[in-house]
């Protein structure tokens, strides 16, 4: 019903997304009374993932007024005395969703013995779409009358679905074990798309992403690059290997397990011309000889035919 955002307060949030409902800025938690929220939402991803002092004034205003408050940082908000005293006080919640689940297991290759057809969304690096790409994709397939669901891996990704797991915040041993889980869940489902996170090629996240590679053992692997990025936007910022390469990469690490093939790549086009766009469709699509499709603008139906097909 609202964001708050001191820095772009008396706009709303089609300022930022054109084609977004007229969703008002506010200034602070007490500016939306009139709109009855029900929760906070802390939709903050910082380096070392603790809450910024700034931001704390909004989540002690929303426990005193009651409302839930729903967190995605490494830093449990549960933990605080502080705050874990005033939602007991207003009868408020407070939901860490990067607190890994109690269970723990280790993944044995289960998921490949799923009735349901798997796919994964794989990066060419962090922070490229691959949550919008999957949400999307299984949309479309629910849309064409199939029982798919959207597996959710991060924070973000759980807020939208309200389940799954931040599997970057799950013990080494056990992160594959925890996407293997998700998948089996849903074993007699359709479609399973999994939320890829992070990139294999990129020194920081590729544990994470092998984790989910070998978790969910895909039947298909849909690749998501940001246009134009030529270097990983965290450090090191090295110059990012050229899409062709990760594919290849993403189809040799998951045969180890079980044989997946690259069927489509989902082009983030944000910050570059249209002409420019095009153009990159073209040489990817020639270059690795499947559909490419920006998933806002041209939808995924030709992804989705690419990961049924397979």
């Amino acid at each position: 019903v609202g964001i708050v955002d001191s820095a772009a307060v008396g706009t709303d949030v089609r300022s930022a997304i054109p084609w977004a409902p007229p969703v008002p800025i506010l200034v602070e938690v007490g500016a939306a009374e009139h709109l009855r929220p029900d929760a906070l939402f802390v939709g903050i991803a910082p380096p070392g993932g603790a809450l910024p002092p700034p931001m704390r004034r909004a989540v002690v205003d929303a426990l005193r007024a009651g409302l839930d408050v729903v967190s995605g940082l490494h830093v449990y908000l549960a933990d605080d005395p502080e705050l874990a005293g005033l939602a007991q006080g207003s009868g408020a919640r407070i939901f860490d969703l990067r607190r890994p689940p109690a269970r723990r297991t280790l993944a044995t290759g289960l998921a490949r013995t799923t009735r349901c057809r798997r796919v994964l969304t794989v990066g060419t690096d962090g922070n490229v779409g691959k949550m919008v790409a999957a949400w999307e994709l299984a949309f479309a397939a629910r849309r064409r009358g199939l029982d798919a669901h959207f597996v959710a891996t991060g924070q973000t990704g759980m807020m939208l679905a309200g389940g799954g797991v931040a599997v970057d915040a799950v013990a080494a041993d056990f992160a594959a074990g925890a996407v293997e889980d998700l998948v089996l869940a849903v074993a007699d489902s359709d479609l399973c798309v999994v939320e890829g996170q992070g990139s294999l090629a990129h020194p920081g996240f590729s544990a994470v992403t092998l984790a989910l590679l070998h978790g969910c053992c895909p039947d298909a692997m849909i690749l998501v690059h940001h246009a134009g990025r030529a270097h990983f936007r965290a450090v090191p910022h090295m110059r990012m290997p050229a899409p062709v390469q990760q594919c290849a990469a993403y189809e040799q690490m998951a045969a180890l397990v079980h044989p997946a093939r690259v069927v489509g790549v989902a082009l983030n086009p944000t910050g570059c011309s249209g002409r420019w766009v095009q153009d990159e469709k073209r040489r990817l699509a020639q270059e690795l000889r499947v559909p490419v499709c920006d998933p806002l603008a041209d939808g995924v139906e030709a992804l989705l035919a690419a990961v049924l097909a397979g």
